[in-house]
């Protein structure tokens, strides 16, 4: 939305964020990032407010005009159907703003500052900040550590209707769930089909077995990067017996220091954020919004191990394994293999004309913040449009 705002010569209003989703966050954007530095940090660029003038405010009768801009937008449709609207309303409130803009095809210039909002401009609270580099600096001090996102928790396991190793009545739970939130287009979902297709998060069982078949073993340091996991102790016992190391910030942290952050999911996530992308290396088990922005915050800072799962070939090789058709050894030698391109090193991000969502996403991939001009050609190679796995 700062791109936007800068694109169209116009004032941004500091976002609000949504409070009605699964996890009911109360949390304000100021609650989390840092304003006045989003503000100052950007002024050469656009003007940001904190909140409308009194003149633009409900209290006094204005009505804003609403509305979602069309997903995966680039620059055109913002000038010649967004723009006019402002002549026209003076006010307009995006009630959604997630993926509207284009990965692809933007002017350099704008995507520069793309870069620069994310890793110059957000920048957490003082609060988040201090207890995010105590977390990093106690695991530090213990050696290197591993930041497992594992991605077990239950809005996503109802979401994507993955119930592999869950009980019936479980598994019901996330029906009834799903069902309760109609913004949750799709309600009948078959598990096992989705599951072979790769679009389910890898279990805590799944995860144990292929952090042992890429090549880790129980002393490795494992911070659980996560919210609550759905199941709870019973569903982590596997990861625990073959990782005794395991650690999240509610043991690490005194229980005092933490009561703050509790019932406001986004804060913790942020102290999650933290911890991962300042891992020796982060290990994601299912490619949503944090795990793409956690790998591209690792390439900026210097290319860092991020090791990202092909659930769909990983199922399919889990399922050989644990039916006694496949060896460990050759099991591991596949899992190991199947990943030695997935380990965070440059490459040009994919693009694919007129299937945007399909594309590699700008913040998982900021290949414009990574390098410049013919030194690009040397890192990530030649640019193209061509798919690259």
């Amino acid at each position: 939305m700062v791109i936007v705002a800068r694109l169209l010569n116009l004032t941004l209003v500091v976002p609000e964020l949504d409070k009605t989703s699964f996890w009911a966050d109360p949390s304000d954007f100021g609650d989390i990032f840092d304003v006045s530095h989003f503000i100052d940090s950007l002024r050469d660029e656009v003007r940001i407010i904190k909140r409308l003038p009194k003149k633009f405010s409900r209290k006094y009768g204005f009505q804003a005009f609403r509305m979602s801009p069309v997903s995966w937008s680039n620059e055109k449709y913002y000038l010649e159907q967004i723009l006019p609207l402002f002549s026209k309303h003076k006010v307009v409130h995006f009630n959604r703003t997630d993926t509207r803009l284009a990965n692809n095809g933007i002017q350099l210039d704008l995507q520069k500052l793309r870069c620069r909002v994310n890793f110059q401009g957000l920048k957490f609270t003082p609060e988040i900040e201090t207890l995010g580099y105590k977390l990093v600096r106690i695991l530090q001090d213990k050696g290197p550590f591993v930041a497992l996102h594992l991605r077990y928790e239950m809005d996503m396991l109802a979401f994507s209707g993955c119930t592999h190793g869950c009980t019936v009545e479980e598994a019901e739970e996330l029906k009834r769930l799903r069902y309760a939130y109609p913004w949750w287009r799709e309600k009948e979902i078959m598990s096992e089909e989705r599951r072979q297709q790769g679009l389910c998060p890898l279990t805590p069982e799944e995860a144990t077995l292929v952090l042992q078949a890429l090549g880790f073993d129980k002393d490795t340091q494992i911070y659980i990067a996560s919210g609550e996991i759905f199941g709870s102790e019973r569903r982590l016992a596997s990861l625990r017996a073959a990782f005794p190391h395991i650690v999240k910030k509610e043991t690490i942290l005194d229980p005092a220091e933490l009561p703050q952050f509790q019932n406001h999911s986004s804060q913790m996530a942020a102290l999650d954020f933290m911890v991962s992308v300042a891992s020796n290396t982060f290990i994601p088990t299912y490619y949503g919004n944090m795990a793409k922005v956690v790998e591209g915050h690792r390439r900026y800072l210097g290319f860092k191990r991020s090791i990202l799962p092909d659930r769909k070939k990983l199922v399919e090789l889990l399922d050989l394994h644990q039916n006694g058709t496949l060896p460990w050894n050759d099991f591991a030698l596949a899992v190991r293999q199947v990943h030695e391109k997935r380990m965070g090193q440059p490459f040009r991000r994919r693009i694919i004309p007129d299937k945007p969502k399909e594309e590699d996403y700008f913040y998982a991939n900021p290949e414009e913040c990574l390098c410049e001009g013919t030194k690009c050609e040397d890192l990530v190679g030649p640019s193209n449009s061509s798919t690259l796995h």
